[in-house]
């Protein structure tokens, strides 16, 4: 496809089409063989910086939720135009961000009007991204808005398990992640062994497969299985509606990816009242005395003494007792021989 093409189909969609989550488009050159797009300004870039390269931090869960909705609510405003537009190069490159993690679509140089009247697709050269292209539309050229679903499940997928679509650093039987993880995503105690483990702590396991079960279902080989974009926004904005989504029970620290529990304050004076009325106050020296007494020599008494070290036992009130560790005879402690294996 020529570049002239591309350019022109770009100016075409977005200075017709206007939406939250479309890029906007605020003017172009053209001068000689020289194109050039101005695009407003997007402050975080592409979701694909966020989730795979390393120097950023790690995207959070609700970020990545609330980036997942707003993709679809573009899509599903494409779809459900007055003349379908399927956008056919839908992927994590081409979701860009502003200051809020507000997502909008870019890009639409391989975008094309859907079917019309009768017609169940439109026959067309395959092209667009290896790795999130639907299959029945590689195999026979029929594209259909149910792509843009397949490539969806693709993205929802990139971020739940935080790998790239196709990845050629990874073991031969993982580097296609939907050939991989797709049967996974509907075995609970498999799906959330494969998780992204930079989100641990950041998600129930019920709203985590009710999110995997979605992916399974967009990513289904029969176009039919898949669920239309319109549908997608509903499911996943009824997930996010859940009460384990509640910012009174789970609150997410967004700046630094971490995840904080808060006790309730009730529970814990409650706690404290029964601790104080049972009598069950100790002071620090009786907790440590206490823990001393309940640690032995961890042998039986037929077996032989071990070899006596230099101990330290540190005081809580000074540091007098500090070991001179000159007197320590070092040749009397065992050394590891060379064969040893250490697991790190």
């Amino acid at each position: 496809m020529s570049c002239s093409f591309i350019f022109q189909a770009e100016v075409n969609y977005l200075g017709q089409l206007s939406h939250p989550n479309l890029v906007q488009l605020i003017g172009y050159c053209c001068e000689g063989n020289h194109r050039l797009l101005v695009y407003e300004y997007m402050a975080c870039g592409s979701l694909e910086k966020h989730l795979f390269r390393r120097v950023c931090l790690t995207m959070p869960w609700s970020t990545r939720m609330k980036i997942a909705i707003g993709a679809a609510k573009g899509l599903a405003f494409l779809h459900g135009a007055e003349r379908s537009i399927i956008y056919r190069d839908f992927k994590t490159s081409n979701i860009l961000l502003d200051a809020d993690y507000n997502a909008k679509l870019s890009d639409f140089g391989l975008a094309k009007e859907g079917p019309m009247g009768d017609q169940t697709h439109v026959s067309t050269r395959v092209m667009g991204t290896y790795g999130y292209a639907a299959p029945e539309y590689i195999m026979t050229g029929h594209l259909t808005a149910r792509s843009d679903v397949y490539g969806f499940g693709v993205v929802l997928l990139e971020m739940l398990l935080g790998r790239r679509a196709v990845d050629k650093s990874r073991p031969s039987r993982q580097q296609n992640l939907v050939e991989w993880a797709r049967p996974l995503l509907i075995h609970n105690r498999k799906l959330l062994k494969i998780l992204d483990p930079r989100l641990e702590g950041q998600y129930s396991n019920r709203v985590a497969m009710e999110v995997a079960s979605l992916a399974h279902q967009c990513l289904s080989q029969n176009p039919k299985g898949r669920p239309i974009m319109n549908q997608v926004v509903e499911t996943l904005e009824n997930i996010q509606n859940l009460p384990e989504n509640r910012e009174d029970i789970l609150f997410l620290c967004t700046d630094s990816a971490v995840t904080l529990y808060e006790v309730p304050k009730e529970i814990a004076n409650d706690n404290l009242e029964t601790k104080a009325s049972a009598g069950n106050w100790e002071s620090k020296s009786d907790i440590h005395g206490r823990g001393r007494k309940k640690f032995g020599s961890g042998r039986s008494n037929s077996e032989p003494p071990p070899v006596e070290f230099s101990q330290y036992t540190p005081s809580p009130e000074s540091d007098r007792n500090q070991p001179n560790m000159e007197s320590v005879d070092h040749n009397r402690i065992p050394r590891p021989s060379n064969n040893w294996v250490y697991d790190f």
